[in-house]
Formats: structure tokens, sequence, C-alpha cells
């Protein structure tokens, strides 16, 4: 049984110094503008002094997301950098579309227009009277 405990002690012991090792090299290594939330010496250090949770704490929220994109290689909005996604592929779909989201448009305006002057008119008819 403590035979049982010790291995399992030791597994867990490298695999948290192999953690930790990963980690630090990998906070090291990478660089100072694309490390997230602290500077970068703050995670080497935080890694050095407490290594389970500051290699957990490194790979949750310090590492870079995506280990192959540049800093500011992200676009403002990514949905346009889809291919055929920016300019429409044939006009008169495109037209047709507009024009009905016009209409459609239009229609929305004059039924709060008729909804607006319908409590209006009751506003100014009064407060309707009620049976006591």
């Amino acid at each position: 049984m403590l035979c049982r405990v010790l291995k399992l002690y030791a597994l867990m012991s490298v695999v948290g110094l192999v953690l930790m090792v990963w980690s630090l090299v990998e906070a090291i290594g990478t660089d100072e503008s694309r490390i997230r939330h602290l500077p970068k010496i703050a995670w080497i250090l935080l890694v050095l002094f407490f290594p389970l949770a500051g290699s957990i704490a490194w790979i949750a929220a310090g590492r870079p997301r995506a280990a192959g994109r540049r800093a500011g290689a992200s676009p403002a909005f990514p949905e346009y950098d889809r291919p055929g996604r920016a300019a429409a592929t044939d006009p008169a779909k495109d037209e047709d579309f507009l024009r009905k989201v016009r209409e459609r448009a239009e229609e929305q305006r004059r039924r709060y227009d008729a909804q607006r002057r319908e409590q209006q008119r009751r506003d100014a008819e009064g407060p309707e009277p009620t049976a006591d």
C-alpha cells in the first residue's frame, strides 16, 4: 500500500516538475508583447515561486492564445476575412435585397407612426372612466 502511494506521489511530482519547466521555458521564450495580463517577469516569478499554481495560471491566463499568430495580426472584423463575404456576388440579387429591406423599413415606419398617432389620440381624449 505504501509503495503504491509513493509511486503515485513520484508520478505527480514528475508531472508537476515537467509542467513547471515547460511553463517556464515557454514564458521565457514568448515575446513580451504577446503575453497576456501580467508582465513577462511577473509570470516567470509566479511559475518559479508557485510551480503548480503558477504553471496552471500561465496556461490559463498568460500564454498567447494562438501560437502561430503575430501580435496585431487579427483583424478588427474577422467576419470580413472570409472570401466572398465583403463584396456582393450578384448585383441584381443585391439590388433586390436592398429594395426589400427598404420596403420593410418603410412599412415598419408606417406602423410606428400609426401607433404613435393612435396613442396621441388616446392621450388627448383623457383617461377612460372607471366603473365604481
